[in-house]
């Protein structure tokens, strides 16, 4: 492995790290630094990659599943700025040092810092206006990111702004040009929030000459969030002023709704650097001090950029890949860094972690995590993290167990202690399943089988009626069949593990309940759609293309996309169409067929095929159902097309919502050549390898290739397979395949094999 040594900071990235843009002018970059034995895969990331049209995406300075996302946010708001950053934007309000990554709701933004110089305008400010606020517009030449490292020039104020950062510490440099080292300001924000966020109250306290710290706590999607901060200077602090909305506060030390601080610093005659190292804590100010002390005791930038480098490095070279298309590569490697952005670590050094009872835990021996996208990172992320990163599994199933203890359920949409109960259905029941089908361990197996009984027999969301009727009826719930689809799955999901430990009675009564999509199929239409609570369908034609959002039978989509969300029960899914020839032509009908889903369908039913909407997630399996009929060239077919037509590694590159992960999973997964299609237990459907060779680390030291020989573009079908260097002839393969490691080999060719995948005996099976 090449040593890299004494090198340019612009060397050691490369050109395609910083999308595109040459480092130049920020010359402080440079650095001296030693990676021995680490593959370069940093390289291969472009972080704008979905910050243009709908992704979504955290744009900035971070370390894989930390509790600090330090970047830009845009003065804009609106739905493409639900991470508080738009590539389409040139304007800046400050640096935060929380950010979501590809959510369809704007929260967080907390804890905001701003040079500047001057007197400030403390407040937003409006576009076109910079004199109305704090924010400064800057030029996409002048930004530079990568993994770990976020740099711009703020035109307004003369100022370069270097970020990086540790898990808990966003590390930030100023060098404030000439102009502006003659008056170097920094404000706090503690105002500015992203989305729905709006502060309810906030504190800030000068220590000494250079410690400021405090806390925001704010209400939004995360109805009650709290955070703390400890921020340390490298230069003096010359003087500090609080403010509240209207006017200077006295003293050092503020507590209001809205509170700003604005720092000065001394004057200079020459270009002045200033350092600030800013630690976050969900549970005290005590808590971020002592994560500042652990994480990062020293003042050396250089040395933490090359140190977050090492960690997004570490955690990439678990997929090792090769392929002859360049793009593909920033693609992949992109995709991946995506996938671990978040769940992110919600405690501090100590194991401490502020609950969803809102009682500071001390430490419960495991590592608490946050932001759980569940209905839609169930799917597919939460699956890829069970092969390619084992050891964090016991502590996300730990986290869900602690809030199911704490709240009552498992959860749903999970936010900084708080249960957003966003979206439907039951999707922490999936994940928690298939971490116990699959064998994880380090955590309690019983606790885990109450959570998830429990929590599919409470009678919120209408899961009353669900009990009662066997369905939820359209005239007692919106998004009806959306909601029982997706309980259904999760039944599938408890029923499995019931099976396993011999609860019979349970397994009978939730595997019941799993077949309860037959109660929404219409066979004379062949679509699912709402039924009332006395059992009849609704009396108006079906339009299978209209979708009003949320307030009809689907959850963001239309009957052409869900009627196909049984993952769990494909076999009983073709039974109702009445054949395997009537499922594959409105299958292949899917992809073709066009029609207007109305001026209130919801923005996210996009990157369509057809109907398919691959840009939501209750589509992603979709693609995956063509092995269960023996036509797995045909999905084959549309994998390609997906992965070649809907990522592109371009801002514009991911044809909807990223949503915390799932977007880039799928692709992932896909790109490996299989996906997990039932919501638990890890049976992964072949695809089609976009990759030429993959190792991946499945843990214990051991490692899974996957081969595609004599691939290509027109290469995409699957002629034949070994596994270990034995025939292998299933269109699928077992989580335990993966795991035990070995050597998974595809022989590509142009045309459709004749026999791979086709018996009935080589198809993937829907398990009872």
């Amino acid at each position: 492995m090449m040593k890299l040594k004494d090198k340019t900071f612009a060397g050691l990235l490369g050109v395609a790290l910083c999308g595109g843009f040459v480092l130049s002018g920020l010359t402080s970059c440079k650095q001296e630094a030693v990676i021995e034995n680490t593959p370069n895969f940093t390289q291969y990331v472009d972080p704008y990659i979905g910050t243009g049209d709908h992704g979504h995406v955290f744009l900035g300075a971070n370390v894989p599943f930390g509790a600090v996302q330090l970047g830009p946010s845009n003065i804009t708001q609106g739905w493409d700025w639900c991470s508080g950053y738009h590539i389409t934007d040139s304007t800046i309000l400050g640096f935060a040092h929380t950010h979501l990554s590809g959510t369809g709701i704007g929260d967080l933004g907390d804890i905001v810092f701003m040079p500047l110089t001057g007197d400030p305008v403390l407040k937003r400010g409006v576009p076109g206006d910079q004199s109305s606020g704090l924010y400064s517009l800057f030029r996409r030449e002048t930004e530079k990111v990568k993994p770990g490292y976020y740099a711009v020039h703020l035109d307004r104020y003369d100022v370069d702004v270097e970020l990086t950062a540790t898990k808990r510490v966003g590390f930030h440099k100023y060098t404030y040009q000439p102009a502006s080292a003659a008056d170097p300001r920094l404000v706090i924000d503690l105002t500015a929030g992203i989305g729905w966020d709006t502060p309810m109250e906030g504190h800030l306290v000068q220590e000494n000459d250079s410690v400021v710290s405090g806390y925001r706590f704010s209400k939004g999607w995360a109805n009650d969030q709290r955070i703390y901060f400890s921020a340390v200077f490298s230069e003096p602090i010359t003087s500090f002023a609080v403010y509240d909305t209207t006017s200077v506060q006295e003293g050092n030390s503020i507590t209001a709704r809205r509170a700003y601080g604005v720092i000065k610093f001394a004057a200079a005659d020459e270009p002045k650097e200033v350092y600030a190292k800013v630690a976050v804590s969900p549970v005290s100010v005590a808590g971020a001090k002592a994560n500042l002390a652990a994480e990062l005791p020293g003042w050396n930038f250089e040395e933490t950029i090359v140190a977050a480098d090492k960690a997004w490095n570490e955690e990439l070279s678990k997929v090792q890949v090769t392929s002859n298309d360049a793009s593909v590569m920033r693609t992949f490697y992109t995709a991946l860094y995506h996938t671990m952005i978040a769940p992110s670590e919600f405690c501090d050094v100590d194991g401490s972690y502020f609950g969803t009872d809102k009682v500071v835990h001390a430490n419960d021996g495991f590592k608490n995590y946050t932001t759980f996208s569940l209905w839609d990172t169930y799917r597919a992320a939460h699956p890829l993290m069970t092969i390619i990163h084992p050891e964090k599994m016991p502590d996300i199933i730990n986290t869900m167990l602690h809030i199911y203890k704490q709240q009552g359920k498992l959860p749903v949409w999970h936010l900084m202690a708080n249960e957003t109960d966003c979206m439907v259905g039951n999707p922490g029941i999936p994940v928690v399943a298939d971490a116990y089908l699959k064998g994880f361990g380090g955590f309690d197996k019983d606790l885990a089988y109450e959570a998830m009984k429990t929590s599919a027999l409470l009678d919120e969301r209408g899961l009353d009626y669900y009990k009662e009727l066997g369905y939820i009826p359209y005239d007692k719930q919106n998004e009806s069949v959306a909601k029982g689809l997706e309980y259904a799955l999760a039944d599938w999901a408890l029923a499995q593990v019931a099976k396993e430990r011999d609860e019979t009675e349970d397994y009978n009564y939730f595997l019941l309940r799993s077949n309860s999509f037959v109660y929404y199929f219409d066979s004379s239409i062949n679509f699912v759609r709402g039924i009332d609570s006395k059992g009849n369908f609704r009396s108006e034609p079906l339009d299978p293309f209209k979708s009003v959002h949320r307030i009809n039978d689907y959850t963001e989509g239309n009957a052409w996309q869900y009627t196909w969300l049984v993952p769990q029960n494909v076999q009983d899914l073709i039974d109702l169409f009445g054949s395997e020839e009537k499922f594959i032509s409105k299958l292949d009908s899917l992809f073709i067929v066009q029609g207007d889903m109305g001026d209130e369908a919801s923005p996210d039913i996009s990157g369509l095929i057809g109907q398919y909407a691959h840009g939501n997630e209750p589509s992603h399996h979709v693609l995956y159902l063509y092995p269960y009929v023996g036509q797995p060239w045909k999905t084959a077919d549309r994998v390609r097309e997906t992965m070649t037509t809907l990522y592109h590694d371009a801002p514009a590159g991911l044809c909807g919502n990223e949503d915390v992960g799932q977007m880039s999973a799928w692709y992932v997964l896909s790109a490996l050549g299989f996906y997990q299609v039932a919501p638990a237990g890890g049976v992964y459907v072949f695809g089609s390898p976009i990759v030429n060779e993959a190792v991946i680390k499945v843990g214990s030291g051991k490692t899974f290739t996957v081969k595609a020989n004599n691939n290509s573009a027109d290469n995409k079908y699957i002629q034949s397979v070994t596994l270990n260097g034995q025939p292998y002839s299933k269109s699928y393969i077992d989580f335990k395949d993966i795991t035990a490691g070995g050597e998974l080999i595809f022989d590509m060719g142009n045309t459709p094999s004749e026999t791979f995948g086709v018996a009935p005996e080589d198809r993937p099976q829907t398990v009872q």
